[in-house]
C-alpha cells in the first residue's frame, strides 16, 4: 500500500512539473535556438570530414551534450537552446554517407561511385569526391538518388529523430530541412519548417525538382492546402548575385506582380539576417551614413571554379533594401513581397556550431578545424576564405510556450529577432500613444501589446492628425549574462517617396552618459576597453539593460516606412585576435580586430489611409511626361548633353541639388553632397566621393546614360519638355524625379537655408525643430510642384499658394510663444510678398514676350495683379 501511494504522489508530482512547464505566458518569453545547422548526412558535410555525426547528435548539442567534432575532439554549446531545426540539403540527402557504407543499396548504385572514398585520408581522393558532388549539381538529376527507398527511407529517419529529440516544454525539435538552389552559383537557399512532423510528405521539394523558388512556393501552397502548414527562411541573401530580392523580373524572368508578391509573402516569412558566412542586413555601399555597416562582411559565389572572373553583385543582395523596394513597390504599384522578419542560423556542417567569438572552431569540417588551417587561410571549396567565417547566430521567438506549435506560430507572425550569437534579448512595439513613463509600470510588456502591436506587425490605424502626430515605440534589450555589455539601441527607419526610398539610423538609447553629436544628432562611440595585447576586455562599460519610448521626429504620415531595432554590444575580440594571441603569432589583417555582437528585431511597418496619401504631393513620372510630348534623348543627343559637361541636377522628391561632372573619357562624379543630405538608395557613398574626387565610369548607350555603383548598372533616361531637362532613373519606379537646372548663387539647399533662418531668428528648441521641420519638409514639394504646374492660370496658383501658406500656419503657429509668433508673422509675410513679386514680375515678362505691348501697359498689368493678390491674402 505504502509502494502504490509513492507511485501515486509521484505520478501527480511528474503530471505537475509537466503542467507547469506546459503553463503559458500571455506576455510571451524569448526562446532562442538554432534554425540552420547541417550534419553528416548533407552530402558536403561528409566531404567536408564529418563522417559520424547525424541529426541526433545535432539535437543533443542544443541541449547543452558534449559530441565530437568531425576531427575527434569534444564540442559544446556554452548556454543550451531551446529548440533547433536540423536541415540537412534535402538534395541527394544521406547519399554521401550511404555510398561510403559497404554493402548499403546505395553503394551498388553507378552513380554513386565518385563519391566513394576509399582512404579519408587522402586529400586527392576527398577533392576528387568533392568535384564530383559538384558536377551532379550542375548535372541533370539522378533518378535513382531521388527515388523514395532512398530520399524518402533517409527522411523518414530525419522525422523519428526530431520526435525522439523533442520535449514538449523543455526542447522543441522542429523537422525541417533546406532546399538548396544553387542555379549558376547563386545561393537561393530556404530553410522549410513545419509547424508538425505527423503530416509532413513522404520527401521534401528540392531544387532537384526545380531550381526555382516559385515552384518551391507552388508545392509549399499545396502541403499548406492539405492540413501542412510550413514557412521558409531564406539565407545568405548575400551571396545570391543580387537574385534574392529582385523587383522586376523572377526568377524565369517574368514580370514580377502580385500574386508573385502574395505567393512570396504567404511562403518566406523570415530571413537569415546572420551567420557563419556573414551579415545579410546591409552594406557600406548600400546604407553610407551607417557606421556599424561593414560588420562581418561576407562577398562569395559558392562553388565557382577558381579560374572564373566574377564577382557576388551587391544591389539585391541585402535585407534592408529589400525592406526598402518592398515598400517603394507597395506603394507604386499595390503590392510587397518583402514584409519578412528576422531570424539568425549558423550554417554549420559539424553538427554543433560555435556561436562565441572564445569558442570558435570552424564550420566545415576538416578544413576549418584547426588554428593551424584558419590561420593558414584555407580556401574551403576553393574560393572560401575560412579567415572571413564566424561564429553562428541564432533566433529568438517571443512564443507562449516551447511548443512545436507555439514556436512556429510565432515565427510565421514574424515576432521573432535574430542574433549574432550572444543571447541578447530584444522587445520592440509600435503604437500611438504609448507613455513615456510606460516602464515605470510592472505590467509594461502587456501594456504594450494592449496599446500597439509587436515585431513583425503592421501599425494599427493612426489616431488623430495635425501636427506633432506620430507613431511612438517602446524598444528593450537586455544583455546576455555571459556576454558583454550593450552599447546601444537603434532604429532603423526606412521611407519611400515617388519611386525613391531612403535610410535613417536613429540612436534611440545608449549607455552612459554620451551626448549625440550637436549636428548629427549621433552618439559617440562607446570607449573599447579591449586589450588588443590580450585579446580581452571587459564590462566596466556599457549598460546591462536598455530602453526608451521612442517617437519618430521626422514622422510624414503620408509616406509608407518600416522601422526595426538593432542593439549593439560594447567592442570585443573577434576570434581571430583571440586565438592569434593564444598561438603566439600575428592576427590576420584581412578582418577587424575587434567587432559589436547585435541583436536584430524584425520590423513593423506603416502604410498611410487612403486620406493621409491626399496630402502626399504627386510626382513627375515618365507616363506624365510622355503625355505632354516630352521627348526622350537618344544616344546622339546624349553625348551632346553629357560628354564633357558639368552641369546642377536637382532631385524633386527632396528638393536638393548637386553638381555633376562627366569627362569626355568616361568618368563621372557627383559634388556637393552633405552628410546630412537625404540621399536616395542605389547612389553609392556620394559625400565620400565628391570629397576625394573619386570617379565613376559611365557610358551612353540605348538611349539611357549609365553609371555602375560597384558593378551594379543603373541607368538614367533623359527626357526634354520644352527648356527643361528630365531624369528616370532606372531603380524609381517609372518616375522622372530629376531635373537639370541653372547654376545656383549659393550651393545650400533653400528649404535647408530658410530652416536654419527660422532656428535663429526665432530662437527655436531642439524640440521645437524636431516638429517644425517635418512640416515645412512636407510643404517644400508641394509648393515646388505648384511652380512648375502650367495649367492653373496666376490667380489658381496665388489661390493654392493661399492654401499652402494657410495650412503651415495652423501647424508651426501653436508650436510656437507670443515672441515666436511675432517673429514667425513678419517673417512669413516678407516671404510672401517676395514670391507674390516674383510672380508677378514672371506675369510681366510673359505678358511682355507674348503679347508684345509695351513696357507700360505691363507694368499697369503687373500692378493690377498685384493689387488683386494682396487682396487675396488679407
Amino acid at each position: 500500500m505504502k509502494n502504490k501511494l509513492t507511485v501515486t504522489a509521484l505520478a501527480l508530482l511528474v503530471a505537475g512539473f509537466h503542467a507547469f512547464a506546459q503553463e503559458k505566458n500571455p506576455d510571451r518569453n524569448a526562446y532562442f535556438g538554432e534554425e540552420h545547422i547541417h550534419t553528416s548526412w548533407s552530402v558536403d558535410a561528409w566531404l567536408f570530414g564529418n563522417r559520424v555525426t547525424g541529426p541526433d547528435e545535432a539535437l543533443k548539442y542544443a541541449q547543452g551534450q558534449t559530441i565530437k567534432h568531425p576531427l575527434g575532439y569534444d564540442i559544446k554549446i556554452d548556454t543550451p537552446m531551446d529548440f533547433m531545426g536540423v536541415t540537412d540539403h534535402a538534395e541527394y540527402v544521406g547519399v554521401t554517407k550511404e555510398a561510403n557504407t559497404p554493402g548499403s543499396a546505395v553503394s551498388k548504385i553507378p552513380e554513386a561511385q565518385g563519391l566513394i572514398i576509399h582512404d579519408p585520408n587522402n586529400p586527392a581522393q576527398v577533392q576528387s569526391a568533392f568535384l564530383y558532388l559538384l558536377s551532379l549539381a550542375s548535372s541533370p538529376p539522378v533518378k535513382a538518388f531521388m527515388s523514395p527507398e532512398v530520399a524518402g527511407t533517409i527522411w523518414k529517419e530525419n522525422v523519428k529523430i526530431a520526435d525522439q529529440n523533442n520535449h514538449p516544454g523543455k526542447f522543441t525539435a522542429f523537422c525541417s530541412y533546406e532546399y538548396t538552389s544553387q542555379h549558376d552559383n547563386r545561393n537561393l537557399h530556404r530553410n522549410i519548417f513545419f509547424r508538425e512532423c505527423r503530416e509532413v510528405p513522404e520527401m521534401p521539394f528540392s531544387s532537384l525538382d526545380s531550381w526555382h523558388p516559385e515552384d518551391l512556393w507552388k508545392w509549399m501552397d499545396a502541403q499548406r492546402k492539405a492540413g501542412n502548414e510550413l514557412l521558409a527562411i531564406s539565407h545568405n541573401a548575400n551571396l545570391s548575385d543580387g537574385w534574392m530580392y529582385p523587383t522586376d523580373l523572377d526568377s524565369y524572368g517574368r514580370p514580377i506582380d502580385a500574386a508573385w508578391a502574395a505567393s512570396r509573402d504567404r511562403n518566406e516569412r523570415l530571413v537569415e539576417i546572420k551567420q557563419i558566412k556573414g551579415q545579410s542586413e546591409t552594406h557600406p555601399l548600400l546604407s553610407p551614413n551607417d557606421e556599424f555597416a561593414s560588420y562581418e562582411l561576407y562577398s562569395n559565389l559558392l562553388g565557382l571554379p577558381t579560374d572564373v572572373g566574377r564577382v557576388d553583385h551587391i544591389h539585391g543582395s541585402f535585407g534592408r533594401q529589400a525592406l526598402k523596394d518592398g515598400i517603394t513597390m507597395q506603394d507604386v504599384r499595390g503590392y510587397n513581397p518583402y514584409k519578412f522578419g528576422m531570424a539568425g542560423g549558423s550554417d554549420s556542417h559539424n553538427t554543433g556550431s560555435p556561436y562565441r567569438q572564445d569558442n570558435y572552431y570552424g564550420g566545415h569540417g576538416q578544413i576549418d578545424g584547426t588554428v593551424e588551417h584558419r590561420f593558414a587561410g584555407v580556401l574551403a571549396g576553393g574560393t572560401m576564405d575560412v579567415r572571413l567565417e564566424n561564429p553562428g547566430g541564432l533566433t529568438g521567438v517571443w512564443a507562449e510556450e516551447n511548443t512545436r506549435e507555439s514556436l512556429w506560430d510565432a515565427m510565421y507572425r514574424k515576432e521573432t529577432f535574430g542574433v549574432s550569437g550572444p543571447h541578447i534579448k530584444v522587445r520592440f512595439f509600435g503604437g500611438w500613444s504609448y507613455k513615456k513613463n510606460i516602464f515605470d509600470a510592472q505590467d509594461w510588456v502587456h501594456q504594450s501589446y494592449a496599446n500597439g502591436v509587436p515585431m513583425g506587425a503592421n501599425l494599427p490605424t493612426m489616431t488623430g492628425t495635425g501636427p506633432g502626430v506620430a507613431p511612438t515605440f517602446v524598444v528593450w534589450a537586455v544583455k546576455d549574462p555571459t556576454s558583454a555589455n550593450l552599447d546601444r539601441i537603434q532604429i532603423i527607419k526606412g521611407w519611400t517617396k515617388n519611386g525613391q526610398s531612403f535610410e535613417k539610423v536613429f540612436d534611440a538609447a545608449w549607455a552612459g552618459d554620451r551626448k549625440p553629436d550637436k549636428w548629427s544628432g549621433k552618439v559617440p562611440a562607446m570607449q573599447s576597453t579591449v586589450d588588443l595585447e590580450k585579446a580581452t576586455y571587459t564590462n566596466s562599460v556599457g549598460s546591462t539593460e536598455l530602453k526608451t519610448v521612442w517617437t519618430d521626429p521626422e514622422f510624414d504620415s503620408s509616406l509608407h516606412a518600416f522601422y526595426y531595432a538593432r542593439a549593439l554590444e560594447i567592442p570585443t575580440p573577434r576570434w581571430t585576435l583571440i586565438q592569434a594571441v593564444k598561438a603566439g603569432i600575428p592576427p590576420p589583417d584581412v578582418v577587424p580586430l575587434t567587432g559589436q555582437e547585435r541583436a536584430w528585431s524584425s520590423p513593423i511597418w506603416y502604410t498611410p489611409s487612403a486620406e493621409a496619401r491626399k496630402n502626399a504631393p504627386a510626382g513627375t513620372t515618365v507616363a506624365d511626361l510622355t503625355k505632354k510630348s516630352a521627348t526622350q534623348l537618344g544616344d546622339a543627343q546624349l553625348k551632346a548633353l553629357v560628354v564633357g559637361k558639368a552641369f546642377w541636377v536637382r532631385n524633386n522628391v527632396t528638393g536638393e541639388g548637386f553638381s555633376v561632372a562627366y569627362t569626355k573619357e568616361g568618368q563621372g562624379v557627383v559634388w556637393h553632397v552633405g552628410n546630412s543630405a537625404n540621399t536616395p538608395s542605389n547612389v553609392g557613398n556620394l559625400l565620400r566621393n565628391g570629397y576625394q574626387g573619386t570617379t565613376t565610369p559611365y557610358k551612353v548607350e540605348g538611349g539611357k546614360l549609365v553609371t555602375t555603383i560597384s558593378q551594379d548598372p543603373f541607368s538614367v533616361a533623359i527626357y526634354k519638355l520644352g527648356n527643361t531637362y528630365y531624369g528616370a532613373r532606372s531603380n524609381e519606379f517609372g518616375y522622372a524625379n530629376y531635373e537639370i537646372i541653372p547654376t545656383p548663387q549659393f550651393v545650400v539647399n533653400p528649404l535647408t537655408a530658410m530652416i536654419d533662418q527660422f532656428s535663429m531668428e526665432l530662437g527655436l528648441t531642439e524640440q521645437q525643430k524636431q516638429q517644425i521641420v517635418p512640416i515645412l519638409k512636407q510643404a517644400a514639394p508641394q509648393l515646388e510642384a505648384l511652380k512648375k504646374n502650367t495649367s492653373l492660370k496666376p490667380l489658381q496658383k496665388l489661390e493654392q499658394l493661399k492654401q499652402i501658406s494657410t495650412s503651415v500656419d495652423e501647424k508651426i503657429a501653436p508650436l510656437l510663444d507670443a515672441q515666436q509668433q511675432q517673429k514667425f508673422q513678419a517673417i512669413r509675410d516678407e516671404h510672401r510678398r517676395e514670391l507674390i513679386e516674383k510672380m508677378a514680375s514672371q506675369v510681366v515678362e510673359k505678358v511682355g514676350t507674348g503679347l508684345k505691348k509695351v513696357e507700360t501697359d505691363a507694368e499697369k498689368a503687373a500692378a493690377d495683379i498685384m493689387q488683386r493678390v494682396e487682396a487675396k491674402f488679407e
